[in-house]
């Protein structure tokens, strides 16, 4: 048992929204973050706190723990899932938006990225160039020396810079993007899209074999809008709005009372380069509501 179990009540809340955010950038799913904070907070629980020396480095060991637990079962999972896979996405607050680096790490771009690493990979990248762990506590929190952790840490930027969006992106370029994805929803007129969808642009439908969604990526500009003049404008959409997802503009659609569809988009260089369009309803639960993401 614990030594203090307010003490370890509090300590757990208090880190609550950091731990949260380390789960979601290493699962891409608040509902498994969810899950793996559950199963921490049993052990952390059960942690004598005289013997903690760093309680904000245990706990994100212990979570850390848990989630590359869940994340190795879930790749498993995901390859029979229907269609592609695109992370739940999350309203979040303006203020996240003002990290930059935290926005960027929790893009849903930056997040597909991730999912090329290897669990180890994506845990030790997130939790040194996210959250600034020094390399012993990385090796800690990935059972490993902290030689070898250096070692993948290297790989994994490397990695990571080869297939990040380049260069930075403006708000005002984010907002004329999606200004003309949102016309081209409403109206049919899919001329603002032209102007900006780069050649080898992409775009995946995540529907979870729920919902309609194309089920292989669309790779190309002339095939995006090939099959974007046969199904725009939506004739039932009651309202589309701009909002804040993953700490960048983004577009949410309502159909018959209910949110329908997350719009999110990659640019790169001022063109768009990926079209993500989230229709599956069990990832569209965390979009009524902010959460609270932190570092």
């Amino acid at each position: 048992m614990p030594s203090d179990p307010d003490a370890a009540t509090e300590t757990f809340v208090e880190h609550r929204n950091l731990l949260f955010t380390v789960a979601y950038e290493l699962l891409g799913s608040a509902a498994d973050a969810e899950d793996v904070l559950q199963e921490s907070w049993l052990r952390w629980a059960a942690v004598d706190l005289d013997e903690v020396r760093d309680r904000r480095a245990y706990l994100v060991r212990i979570v850390t723990r848990q989630a590359l637990d869940r994340l190795r079962s879930l790749g498993r999972r995901r390859e029979s899932y229907v269609g592609p896979w695109l992370p739940e996405p999350l309203l979040t607050t303006p203020d996240v938006a003002d990290d930059v680096e935290l926005a960027e790490s929790v893009s849903l771009a930056m997040l597909l990225v991730l999912e090329t690493l290897s669990p180890t990979e994506r845990a030790v990248f997130v939790l040194r160039e996210v959250f600034g762990l020094g390399y012993d506590e990385l090796a800690a929190a990935v059972d490993k020396s902290p030689a070898a952790v250096r070692q993948i840490a290297h790989r994994a930027r490397e990695h990571v810079a080869a297939r990040r969006p380049r260069g930075e992106v403006s708000r005002e370029e984010a907002g004329a993007a999606l200004a003309a994805f949102q016309r081209a929803v409403e109206t049919g007129d899919l001329q603002g899209l032209v102007d900006r969808l780069a050649p080898d642009a992409v775009l995946l439908g995540d529907g979870g074999g729920v919902v309609q969604a194309t089920l292989e990526p669309l790779v190309g500009a002339d095939r995006i809008l090939g099959l974007l003049s046969l199904r725009l404008p939506i004739p039932d959409l009651e309202s589309i709005e701009q909002a804040m997802i993953n700490g960048w503009p983004a577009l949410i659609m309502h159909i018959d009372g209910k949110i329908n569809t997350a719009v999110t988009l990659r640019l790169d260089g001022g063109m768009i380069t990926g079209i993500y369009l989230v229709r599956n309803p069990a990832k569209l639960s965390r979009l009524t509501e902010p959460t609270m993401i932190t570092r």
